[in-house]
């Protein structure tokens, strides 16, 4: 019997705009005892066939579309969706050259509601946000394969992230092939070592990849620190872009560790840079006078729009203190990704800070996630990574 779930009367618009999540609040009845993981109809009020999608009990969005038509085909429906996913990035010259590094499949942006997919030379890394996604990974592995023959390995690191939906004897690890030899991920001809079992996310930041580039041409001569800078992704580009000194400024000695391998990686001169390991919001107290290029990029101060009050205080305390003591004439790159704070809010916090710091400030580049983090017409949610490029005096 196929399981099918009814909305509430009106409840259906936002589908016919091909939205793809449905909230359990606009939720009727359903047939056939669906279950987290399921595939199911999603039906109007009176019947009419609104598409398909996993669904999760439970949860506020109770079912994360996958199509919006009348009949679905799995098989083909994977293997054509990834395979577009694939030739995008394709298209934009992120898998040849000298660049390794992308994301493959990005969520809602791709219509793939639930599942990441990030590369590094020969590896896939999945993660997937529901557990419908974790149910397909068969497909997703065989379309991913299919899609891009030059795939070593599929690494799969999703167990963190599925403990919220009661998953908790999945175990993180290769699901296809294995690491390859000789494995070199490179990003814009920048080197990284890139940590599957123990680093953030699918182990690296790769949306800060074009926003990186930009700072490697403003960099040269220049002193620049580098804040939350996990594994030294600015720090790099900072070097590559023959700056005279970068200092990383991080709390985990690991991280750290991995930035000044990855100096090492890159050939670059050992002395010119120096790991901070410290509390960023303390460290700012101290001022940032010595450097004339500063790089504001912490994690998300707010996970949902609850947070967001307390999220914008955040961004506001640590870029008020950068602009109280960076030299006339400093850089400063600040980000939220954020997803509940919006340009216009962060734009406006940042613009809050730099009055209380008594400090007249430009923009000069507005910054988001790049191509390869594509935001669908239909799911504006998606635009979470937002940057300003601050010229102080």
């Amino acid at each position: 019997m196929e399981k099918k779930v009814y909305l509430k009367p009106r409840k259906e618009e936002s589908l016919l705009r091909q939205h793809p999540w449905v909230f359990s609040g606009a939720i009727k009845r359903m047939d056939g005892q669906p279950v987290t993981g399921d595939l199911v109809q999603v039906c109007a009020n009176k019947g009419r066939v609104l598409g398909f999608g996993h669904y999760s009990a439970n949860t506020s969005i109770a079912v994360r579309m996958l199509s919006f038509e009348e009949e679905f085909h799995p098989d083909s429906w994977w293997k054509e969706r990834i395979q577009n996913a694939v030739e995008v990035r394709r298209s934009l010259g992120l898998l040849e050259g000298n660049n390794s590094i992308c994301r493959l499949i990005h969520a809602e942006g791709d219509g793939m509601s639930g599942l990441i997919v990030d590369f590094y030379d020969r590896v896939a890394v999945i993660q997937t946000h529901s557990m419908g996604m974790h149910l397909s990974l068969d497909s997703i592995v065989t379309g991913l394969t299919h899609a891009l023959p030059e795939i070593e390995g599929v690494y799969n690191k999703s167990a963190k992230v599925l403990r919220k939906s009661g998953e908790t004897d999945m175990q993180d690890g290769f699901v296809y092939g294995k690491l390859p030899e000789s494995w070199s991920p490179i990003e814009r001809g920048r080197k990284f070592y890139i940590d599957l079992e123990q680093g953030q996310k699918t182990g690296f930041f790769v949306d800060q990849r074009e926003n990186r580039t930009l700072l490697q041409t403003m960099a040269e001569g220049k002193r620049v620190l580098n804040v939350f800078s996990y594994t030294g992704g600015f720090s790099i580009a900072a070097m590559q872009g023959r700056a005279e000194h970068v200092a990383s400024l991080d709390s985990s000695r690991r991280a750290l560790d991995l930035a000044a391998e990855a100096v090492g990686l890159n050939d670059f001169n050992a002395s010119t840079h120096e790991c901070i390991e410290a509390d960023a919001l303390a460290y700012l107290k101290n001022g940032v006078s010595n450097y004339d290029i500063v790089v504001l990029d912490p994690p998300a101060f707010a996970k949902s729009a609850s947070a967001r009050h307390s999220a914008v205080q955040g961004y506001k305390r640590i870029n008020q203190r950068t602009l109280e003591t960076i030299k006339s004439g400093g850089i400063l790159f600040t980000f939220s990704c954020s997803q509940a704070v919006d340009d216009r809010l962060f734009t406006h916090t940042v613009i809050a800070a730099a009055i209380q710091a008594n400090r007249t400030v430009r923009i000069l580049h507005r910054l988001h996630q790049p191509p390869d983090h594509p935001v669908s017409a239909f799911h504006p949610e998606g635009s979470y990574l937002k940057g300003l490029v601050l010229r102080v005096d």
